[in-house]
């Protein structure tokens, strides 16, 4: 990938400003910019300590107190609505912003499902709230849209497969669970961030960054459930009895972040074309290779 972006006069050390900084794209951002030497304000809502070269502010968006007056870099790796809120009213002189949105501004357009379209409308409000406050301070903005995050142990769809696998010693799945999948891994997507600092072409662009592999979600989930022990079995279920056993783990609270949307879209090709970010930046993501580790909560610092 691309190195260094554009900086201060040489001599200088170049300042990033990082939101959603302890977050599973923040944390492995905040590793690189500090090994390639940037001095780096995080932001989080938890409280932590200063590091040599990392000063933390707690504060949640859109309101944040004690913003530096100027950055060379703004990185939003948290929800995008609410960057996108505080960026159209901020006082931070910053030449270049690189933000996190989701493939779901495409894939929930046009859900059944009420919630999940309003969140494709947030997102979508929030891509043009962010180019649009570039453009009229003239900054550059890019816009990244990752596929199913994995690696931190922080995500809402492996990770919770992983948890879930290891309570019930079986994870039941649909006949037929055979939509294609591209899951990306957050030390890539840090990579990526990290790259569109040094890529002229990225800038006012908005670019999918699905994983380097294309996989069915089947073969996905029975890659997660092999590397816990001990090793749960994959149960495939025909639709009325998997249907029957959702609304029954519903009913009793374990299941309530799966709705009949998202069980539909476990049959649906959900497929993003890498090419463009690979040809302005130079993205290459892993494979879907998997450990235990990956689905285990990093500890914050």
């Amino acid at each position: 990938m691309a190195a260094a972006g554009p900086g201060p006069a040489p001599g200088l050390m170049r300042h990033a400003l990082v939101f959603g900084a302890s977050g599973q794209i923040g944390r492995p951002l905040l590793d690189r910019l500090q090994r390639e030497g940037w001095r780096v304000t995080a932001v989080s809502r938890r409280r932590h300590p200063d590091q040599p070269g990392l000063h933390w502010l707690q504060g949640a968006l859109p309101t944040l107190a004690g913003a530096p007056a100027r950055v060379d870099a703004i990185f939003s790796c948290g929800p995008l609505d609410g960057f996108a809120r505080w960026y159209a009213q901020a006082a931070v002189e910053c030449p270049r912003v690189v933000a996190f949105g989701s493939t779901s501004v495409e894939v929930k357009r046009g859900s059944a499902d009420a919630e999940e379209r309003a969140l494709a409308q947030r997102l979508r409000e929030g891509e043009e709230g962010v180019f649009a406050a570039a453009a009229a301070r003239g900054a550059a903005a890019t816009l990244l849209r990752p596929t199913l995050i994995y690696g931190a142990g922080r995500d809402a769809t492996l990770t919770r497969i992983a948890q879930l696998a290891g309570r019930w010693r079986c994870f039941p799945l649909p006949r037929g669970a055979d939509g294609l999948r591209q899951p990306v891994h957050v030390e890539d997507l840090a990579a990526a961030a990290y790259a569109c600092l040094g890529s002229a072409a990225s800038q006012g662009r908005a670019y999918a960054v699905p994983g380097g592999e294309t996989l069915p979600y089947r073969e996905m989930v029975a890659r997660v459930l092999a590397v816990l022990e001990p090793r749960p079995t994959l149960v495939e279920l025909p639709s009325p009895l998997f249907n029957l056993a959702l609304l029954l783990a519903q009913a009793s609270g374990r299941a309530t972040d799966l709705g009949e949307a998202a069980v539909r879209r476990m049959r649906a090709d959900l497929v993003f074309d890498a090419a463009p970010a690979q040809r302005d930046f130079g993205y290459a993501p892993r494979p879907f290779r998997v450990d235990a580790s990956m689905f285990v909560a990093r500890a914050e610092a």
